[in-house]
């Protein structure tokens, strides 16, 4: 069965596997005692560190392991902020960051600091002079992600981080989807990953912090990783992380080539074999495993259980699942469609022929979900009538407002208007994202009762 699902979790690299079982002969002591199998899991944890520091680019005493990827950005937004307290207590980051940092935000927010969030274009990809521009004196701290998780585009680290400098602000990095591909580009001062994105064992994270970086721990003071990460280690998962992190990286060049290729041929087939659908995310500074797209008229959910069916395991930023009920902050951020999203990524060691059979099923398992929910078919229908026409989707999810829209234009004639009332937050996203894709104007939304009127123009 095909795993494409590697930005969530990537399979178990074999390095890792091999490192985990010898470390866990080795390596179970007290790396803080002084007898001999205190000193043999200090050895090991001591090289651990100097591997997984030369990976990252930082000295070996700049870095610390922490339980996961999520808490070392708490730990490193918590723990500069509080550094830098004299300066200020502004904070900026992205629109597009991953949750645990919207979350570190919304915490310090509500704390009494304050937030800018910096805008992203419709790639997805934040403009490094608007990222300038939001720093200001009283800035502490600035967050940018290498790469997005969620679409895959590569952010402008080396310039925020510059322009950064220049302002006298830290800025951290969360490099978790974009480490195991190379090294972070530019003078950042905190970065953070999580070895499970690479293909080491889960529950292993990573924290460096510069030399110099203002820095104050937020929890009880332990002697265990200078501070910074404090309980015991897990030792054998620690050893297999800094293993699988070199062994990738020596495979990083050659397979990202190869992997590049097979999401080009999805990028291209996909458009050409499914109509109505939406790539999204830059087509050239991206991650080389990463491919994301939106299909109109498609519950996101259905889809991924129909293609689950199929034997094919991926997964989606869509608004449009009964757990969450509200869009992906990444794919509402950049204004793209939210409606059937499907995310892509292609572990190491994808072949060919997996793209070949995923692209022969895809085109099925989207026709069986339109299906299901009664979507038009082809263009919308020939004009008949004239004026306004109103179509009551209170209370009614995505993609439904949507598809009754494009079943209403065939009643009115060009130049006329259709409205849709809808409760659903998806669809100030998706009604102008429907224009777009079938060529209407989008005339702009209103309050009513119960919910938003969005007003849409017949061109042809």
């Amino acid at each position: 069965m095909p795993y494409f699902d590697a930005a969530s979790a990537a399979p178990l690299h074999p390095v890792a596997r091999q490192a985990l079982l010898a470390a866990l002969d080795e390596g179970w002591a007290d790396p803080a005692r002084l007898y001999r199998e205190g000193r043999r899991a200090r050895l090991l944890l001591d090289a651990a560190r100097e591997a997984a520091a030369e990976a990252v680019g930082c000295r070996p005493d700049e870095l610390v392991f922490t339980p996961s990827g999520t808490r070392a950005l708490h730990d490193g937004i918590a723990g500069a902020l509080a550094g830098r307290r004299r300066t200020g207590r502004h904070l900026v980051v992205s629109a597009v960051e991953h949750s645990a940092v919207l979350h570190s935000a919304a915490v310090h927010e509500a704390a009494g600091g304050t937030v800018t969030e910096v805008a992203v274009d419709r790639t997805g990809r934040v403009g490094a002079g608007a990222y300038a521009a939001a720093l200001r004196p009283d800035t502490a701290l600035a967050v940018l992600q290498s790469a997005n998780h969620e679409v895959g585009t590569v952010q402008p680290v080396a310039e925020v981080a510059e322009a950064c400098r220049e302002a006298g602000v830290p800025l951290l990095v969360d490099a978790a989807q974009s480490l195991g591909w190379g090294p972070v580009e530019g003078g950042w001062s905190l970065l953070t990953a999580s070895a499970h994105k690479w293909g080491g064992p889960s529950g292993v994270g990573l924290l460096a912090v510069r030399k110099g970086v203002r820095y104050a721990p937020q929890h009880p003071a332990d002697e265990r990783e200078s501070g910074r990460a404090p309980g015991f280690p897990d030792l054998p998962a620690v050893v297999a992380a800094a293993a699988s992190l070199r062994a990738v990286r020596q495979e990083a060049a050659e397979e990202a080539a190869r992997l590049r290729a097979l999401v080009d041929r999805i990028r291209a087939r996909v458009p050409e074999l499914v109509p109505d659908v939406e790539v999204v995310g830059d087509p050239a500074r991206r991650l080389p495993h990463l491919v994301t797209f939106s299909c109109l008229y498609v519950d996101g959910e259905a889809l991924l259980h129909a293609l689950d069916r199929e034997g094919f395991s991926v997964s989606s930023g869509s608004s449009c699942t009964s757990s969450t009920l509200t869009p992906s902050h990444v794919l509402r951020a950049m204004g793209v469609l939210t409606e059937g999203n499907v995310r892509v990524s292609l572990p190491r060691g994808s072949t060919s022929e997996e793209v070949d059979r995923f692209l022969g099923v895809l085109p099925g398992a989207v026709a069986e979900v339109r299906g299901a929910l009664g979507a038009p078919a082809g263009d919308v229908g020939s004009p008949s009538g004239e004026g306004e026409l109103i179509v009551d989707s209170l209370g009614r999810r995505c993609p439904i407002p949507v598809i009754e829209l494009a079943r209403a234009f065939g009643d009115v004639a060009v130049g006329g208007l259709v409205t849709v009332l809808s409760d659903d937050e998806a669809a100030r996203l998706d009604v102008p994202a429907w224009c777009e894709m079938r060529g209407q104007e989008y005339v702009g939304e209103r309050p009513v009762a119960g919910g938003v009127a969005y007003t849409v123009r017949r061109r042809a």
